[in-house]
């Protein structure tokens, strides 16, 4: 009797014990198997991890952006693969799905194979290159319509002397060393994702701030008082109205410290004091001036931040392509410093398409 009560009381312990351990080991499976993940089989974001991403970042390091390949998806991650993303004509979300991948292998591909038999090989003929972005890097002994594009773009860039024949020659290859000796960039002649994107932004931040007609409806700042607008100086600096808070004085005085300095992608997010600047860099550099920002953030970043709307003294534009502000009646814009050497504007632009926010008192 004593027995079956044994028995009775084992046999289910057993069952239970078995179910346990085929439970542990399918969760040791599924583990194994997220570990082992395959670019591509999983859509990666910000705070991810693993063997895939780092895969990722090493496709990404050899499209020319500064990533470290360690597995985790943090910031900097995030801004580059936006900023292939815009490179490529995709939204970009920052996170790489399966066509951002793809996207990026068939780009390297393009790139690879086109510098290997001087620009030309019968497997890279049938990479598509109807876009700047499409092959990257572009260099010399290349040829096709990104070619062209990247020629037109030197062009609205204000190099000189730039033949828009789809042929990366030896004229292309000394204006695009001239372009990014003017940017402050890597100076090697060739195209990578990041002087695609740092281009890009350059050219429709100047598209962008051409005139628009008075009846297309816009959202602009509150007017101010002529006491209270600021004024670009011949220095190139912003003279902070007397009238101004004590925040946006000191926002404009941040503004003037970097408002010469270079565009350079990525700049002032890795390091509050910078070589360079890009746009969200620079206007997080602005607002942190005033104590308003404790670190940077992208342009995406200021979506939710601050109140909605227009500020009477400071009001932020933001998408996810770029980000520039108003402060006292003035553009501080990264695109402007191409045209004028400095961010400060005293044009607006057309705020189509951005996100306007400003800080709760301003």
């Amino acid at each position: 009797m004593r027995l079956q009560l044994h028995r009775r009381t084992f046999v289910p312990f057993l069952l239970a014990a078995a179910l346990v351990a085929v439970a542990v080991v399918g969760s040791a499976v599924t583990i194994a198997e997220a570990a082992t993940a395959r670019l591509g089989s999983r859509a990666l974001r910000q705070n991810d991890s693993g063997p895939d991403v780092a895969q990722l970042q090493r496709l990404l390091g050899k499209a020319g952006f500064k990533v470290k390949p360690d597995g985790q998806f943090g910031p900097g991650t995030l801004q580059a693969v936006q900023a292939f993303q815009r490179v490529s004509r995709l939204t970009p979300s920052g996170i790489a799905d399966v066509t951002t991948v793809t996207a990026l292998r068939s780009a390297l591909a393009g790139g690879a194979a086109q510098a290997s038999n001087g620009g030309f090989s019968s497997s890279a003929s049938t990479v598509k290159s109807k876009s700047l972005g499409d092959r990257i890097p572009v260099r010399r002994g290349m040829s096709g319509h990104d070619v062209k594009i990247l020629q037109a773009f030197l062009r609205k860039a204000g190099v000189q002397n730039v033949t828009v024949d789809g042929e990366f020659g030896p004229g292309t290859y000394r204006a695009v060393k001239t372009w990014e000796r003017m940017e402050r960039r890597t100076v090697d002649g060739v195209v990578d994702g990041p002087d695609m994107d740092a281009l890009r932004q350059q050219v429709s931040g100047q598209a962008a701030a051409s005139p628009v007609p008075a009846a297309v409806p816009v959202a602009a700042p509150p007017q101010l008082a002529a006491g209270d607008r600021a004024k670009v100086g011949p220095d190139g600096l912003a003279i902070a109205p007397a009238s101004a808070p004590p925040a946006v004085q000191q926002i404009i005085a941040a503004g003037n410290q970097i408002a010469k300095m270079p565009y350079r992608y990525g700049g002032g997010h890795a390091s509050w004091n910078d070589t360079g600047y890009d746009c969200s860099g620079s206007v997080s550099y602005a607002l942190h001036g005033a104590g308003l920002l404790d670190a940077p953030r992208p342009s995406s970043g200021f979506y939710n931040w601050g109140l909605a709307g227009p500020g009477q003294w400071v009001t932020i534009y933001a998408k996810d392509s770029h980000i520039y502000m108003v402060v006292a009646g003035l553009r501080f814009d990264t695109s402007g410093r191409s045209i004028e050497g400095t961010r400060w504007q005293a044009a607006m632009r057309d705020p189509a398409g951005y996100v306007v926010r400003h800080p709760e008192g301003l």
